[in-house]
């Protein structure tokens, strides 16, 4: 029996038991960390040369048939996006390595944990697993939504004196600082202490309730059809009686409320650019996959269980006008920011309200848009989380707000990997955000193409004249000396310049991704291949 499926879970599970085991012995906790997220890369594309071929892979927990036990299913989408978490995760803890993964307790272990949920999330067939890996994820986000919260004074390698003195105890190899002030090196303190806390408590609550409501949709499912095995709930919810229709379709809109707060939309994504402001850089660059859980179940739901046009048609009539009103919102709070990692927190937004234009059109143009955009976005935002630090660490105190700080120890190289990201994120030519916005408005049908062109350019408009604003101040209003001993080495700069180059390669591989897209929207929208692989069978690969 093929276990390759189950490995995205199974690496880590096992590595965050390991590091469990290995307290104390932070070196050895980090090759395990990063061993494990590094396997996932070749786990992933493996499974993508599968799910390419047009084959469901179905993998059948402890032998029993669906719909009676657990089931994993690969396909296109699933797959897509367990090759981006991986890319994603492999970059961010490749950058915490540098001493940020030391400012706190359990980091490599909440991290795997996280990976864990992300994974199981895009892989689960039923919706009642779907809820417990949604918890699980949600679990090890609070913590590192609050990991380093003390907001301490930090050096150029983000480690505080007695940090670094500890790491010297703790057996990494780290020489320990001279007593007294670094000299010459300029001092950052990180955002935290209260604002990270109360963002955390804000996410912490809302995440609460939306699992109540979660669960609340979900029974009534269950008591409605039976079974929550999603294959399994196409065929009963299509077939349902008209006296089970209202309660069927309440739960359809208890769960796009739940996945609407998952992903950050209108009304629902006022907990995010606090939360991503104020939390470390790698834990914001991970929590960019994060909100693509909640696009991720919108699709697979809305398109499998109660499709467009079948029992909750209220889905297809708010999603689209929500999702231009997300966006809409996010360019305005892109405007009103005054600190950089804010204004990538509500360009992540506005991401999520044009994902969901796409989305919801529920045709094979807006999915394939969509998709398209999905990973442009997510790997864009993780970079600039990334770069947003670095450029934070050489203005001293001022750190990411707009106002006149220290020159740049390295203004030519930070500024060209910022050109790069805000040419990427506000969509301008000739980079992959330009073609994924374009595939957008060329897939809009007459009747909604005034509304969604007017609100994605005037999206693109704004976030041009805020990243322009923002580099302005940061590498040309500067004021006192260059502070020396912040250069950022390259293991500083490669996490964030290799996932703002994916946005180079996406447009120079631009035909294959999009034919991949568009094959994934078609699968979307034939619901009937699903069911078939998972309940009898058909055109899928048992595991």
């Amino acid at each position: 029996m093929n276990h390759w499926l189950i490995a995205p879970l199974v690496l880590p599970l096992v590595a965050g038991m390991l590091i469990l085991l290995l307290v104390g012995r932070r070196g050895v906790q980090r090759a395990v960390s990063i061993g494990a997220t590094a396997g996932l890369l070749p786990v992933a594309l493996l499974l993508l040369c599968f799910a390419g071929n047009d084959e469901f892979g179905v993998y059948r927990l402890g032998g029993w048939p669906a719909p009676f036990g657990i089931v994993l299913v690969l396909d296109r989408l699933s797959a897509l996006l367990l090759l981006l978490t991986a890319l994603v995760a492999l970059f961010a803890l490749l950058y915490a390595v540098n001493g940020d993964d030391r400012r706190g307790r359990d980091f490599h272990v909440l991290f795997q944990l996280q990976l864990l949920g992300i994974n199981g999330a895009f892989l689960t067939g039923d919706l009642f697993n779907l809820f417990v890996f949604f918890e699980i994820l949600l679990i090890a986000s609070y913590g590192l939504a609050l990991y380093g919260g003390g907001g301490r004074d930090t050096g150029p390698t983000g480690q505080s004196r007695e940090r670094t003195q500890q790491a010297r105890l703790d057996g990494s190899g780290t020489q320990p600082l001279p007593p007294g002030p670094a000299p010459s090196a300029a001092r950052h303190r990180e955002p935290g202490g209260p604002e990270r806390t109360r963002a955390g408590l804000h996410y912490v609550v809302l995440n609460l309730i939306g699992s109540g409501l979660f669960l609340i949709g979900v029974g009534t499912l269950y008591a409605v059809t039976g079974t929550l095995n999603m294959a399994d709930l196409a065929v009963k919810v299509a077939a349902a009686l008209p006296e089970q229709a209202a309660l069927l379709r309440v739960s359809a809109l208890l769960l796009l409320t739940v996945f609407g707060l998952k992903a950050a939309l209108l009304p629902l994504h006022l907990w995010l650019p606090a939360l991503y402001g104020n939390t470390t850089a790698p834990v914001a660059a991970l929590f960019a996959i994060m909100t693509k859980v909640g696009v991720y179940a919108i699709l697979r739901i809305y398109t499998l269980i109660f499709p467009a046009g079948g029992i909750a048609p209220d889905v297809g009539t708010w999603l689209l006008p929500l999702a231009l009103l997300t966006l809409l919102i996010g360019a305005v709070g892109v405007l009103g920011s005054h600190r950089l990692r804010v204004l990538i927190a509500y360009l992540v937004v506005v991401s999520v309200g044009t994902l969901l234009a796409g989305v919801g059109q529920f045709s094979v143009g807006g999915i394939t848009a969509a998709l398209y955009y999905l990973p442009h976005t997510t790997l864009v935002s993780a970079g600039l989380f990334l770069l947003a630090d670095l450029i934070a660490r050489q203005r001293g105190t001022t750190g990411d707000h707009f106002s006149a700080g220290s020159p740049l120890a390295q203004p030519t190289r930070l500024g060209v990997l910022f050109f790069l990201g805000a040419v990427a994120a506000a969509g301008m030519p000739p980079l992959s955000g330009f073609l994924g916005k374009l595939l957008l408005l060329q897939s809009a049908p007459p009747s909604q193409s005034a509304w969604l062109w007017t609100i994605v350019l005037t999206g693109s408009l704004a976030g041009l004249i805020a990243l322009s604003r923002a580099g302005s101040r940061i590498f040309w209003k500067t004021k006192g000396v260059r502070a020396t001993g912040t250069l950022a080495d390259l293991p500083h700069i490669a996490p964030p310049a290799l996932l703002l180059a994916a946005s180079v390669a996406m447009t120079v591989f631009a035909a294959p991704i999009t034919g991949y897209a568009e094959a994934t929207a078609t699968q979307l929208l034939a619901p009937q291949q699903y069911i078939d692989a998972v309940l009898h069978g058909g055109n899928s690969n048992e595991f």
